[in-house]
């Protein structure tokens, strides 16, 4: 009868450890950047079909209209801290000569807000996607931003990156699509 009272007595001891230890991991993976390679159930498949308009000149924008050259895809927010450190690796790759078209997709964002976005950091979008509601990034899959979706010239996910890109991924990524996209066109 004693062993059972001291069982019950160091039981919440050990219940709390084991918590503490699952936190403790799901924190750890959670910082590991590998863990962010989460596949998308989209790779291989058609960006989902989606009409909205243009940030700036209100113009209607279809996916449809992104078809017939390969381009990235880039889910952002003005209210992302994230999105504030990856937004100089597109400036810079903006500038390169074979640089792929940056389509920005401006996620549950006010408008106001991300024009004056980026007119502070710089504009290195082909097109800025108004997605007020989040209602295409729900069929995309999105997390959370920054996600950053490489779509070859058919309009097919072929990568998609969770949370910051660096400028290795996104050089590495742009001629792997561009490679690609040259075999599919032969």
């Amino acid at each position: 009868m004693s062993n059972l009272s001291g069982v019950k007595r160091w039981l919440p001891f050990v219940m709390a450890a084991l918590l503490a230890a699952l936190l403790a991991f799901s924190l750890y993976r959670s910082a590991d950047p590998t863990y962010k390679d989460v596949p998308s159930p989209l790779i291989g498949k058609a960006v989902p079909n989606f009409s909205s308009e243009d940030l700036f000149s209100a113009a209607p924008v279809t996916s449809q209209q992104l078809l017939g050259r390969p381009y990235i895809l880039n889910v952002w927010g003005s209210w992302c801290p994230t999105c504030h450190l990856e937004h100089p690796v597109f400036n810079r790759y903006r500038q390169s000569a074979d640089a792929l078209p940056i389509i920005g997709l401006n996620y549950k964002d006010r408008d106001e807000d991300a024009k004056r976005w980026l007119a502070q950091l710089g504009n290195p979008y082909k097109m800025v996607i108004a997605d007020r509601d989040g209602s295409i990034g729900l069929d995309l899959g999105v997390y959370g931003a920054p996600e950053t979706y490489f779509v070859d010239a058919r309009g097919i996910i072929r990568f998609k990156k969770i949370g910051e890109l660096t400028a290795e991924e996104l050089n590495r990524e742009a001629e792997r699509l561009r490679s690609y996209s040259g075999a599919q066109s032969s």
